[in-house]
């Protein structure tokens, strides 16, 4: 454990803020790069929910000088529609009696995880869905606003992008709900810089040969980001971190 005793910047977000099968995740990097202390407290599964409700969490990140907070998936975050897992935010707990009502023709006693749970109801293919959608993007603004305006040091937003695969602009099986740049927009105005920073996963990058993980392990590897994209990610943030001081 890292003293919080003398000054850092602290690193908040995600699996790739966590830096999951790298020696040196990006907030490692950008240490070296800055030279001033940067602490991770990225985690695996984070959204919006654990992001945004954990209370140690938030008194770690106000002890910081300044926050470096991953912009989450905007699916994993409970709303008047459904409760995910208050961990890992990407696993489907309950509907709502809200989202009950407006699919009663659905039983969710088989779904698992927030992704399945879009492609149900997107399957659909009726205006229902764009109501959970405007819904998510409302509560998504909300919450990761209410939290940037109750930190204390300043914040630095990553609009962090990552390619899984061989993308065209339309979210696989249309079960995205993205976020959209007016949604980026509204959080400007409550932070003191937003970098955005597009990255492949090592399946698509040629980077799984670089990455720690064991036999079994690969599969999940070649859908985390490898150490070249970390090091783009720290490259991004060091300029405007500068400029902050």
């Amino acid at each position: 454990m890292r003293s919080l005793e003398k000054s850092f910047v602290a690193c908040a977000g995600g699996t790739e803020t966590f830096g999951r099968f790298v020696e040196q995740p990006f907030a490692a990097v950008l240490e070296e790069r800055l030279d001033r202390r940067c602490l991770n407290f990225g985690s695996l599964f984070c959204g919006v929910d654990a992001l945004c409700d954990d209370t140690e969490l938030r008194g770690l990140l106000n002890q910081a000088e300044l926050c470096v907070v991953q912009l989450s998936d905007i699916l994993g975050q409970s709303n008047r529609f459904y409760r995910v897992h208050p961990r890992r935010n990407d696993r489907f707990l309950a509907p709502t009696e809200d989202l009950k009502s407006l699919y009663p023709e659905i039983d969710f006693a088989d779904v698992h995880f927030v992704h399945h749970l879009m492609i149900l109801l997107q399957g659909r293919n009726d205006a229902r869905f764009e109501v959970i959608a405007e819904e998510l993007r409302r509560n998504w603004i909300d919450r990761i606003g209410g939290l940037v305006e109750a930190l204390e040091a300043p914040v630095v937003l990553l609009n962090l992008q990552v390619l899984r695969e061989a993308e065209s602009d339309q979210p696989k099986h249309g079960a995205d709900i993205r976020i959209t740049p007016q949604m980026i927009e509204a959080l400007r105005p409550l932070s003191a810089e937003i970098v955005e920073v597009t990255v492949s996963v090592s399946g698509q990058s040629d980077e799984l040969e670089d990455m720690l993980f064991g036999t079994l392990q690969q599969p999940m590897a070649e859908y985390m980001i490898g150490p070249a994209a970390h090091r783009s990610i720290a490259d991004a943030l060091v300029g405007p971190i500068r400029n902050l001081q």
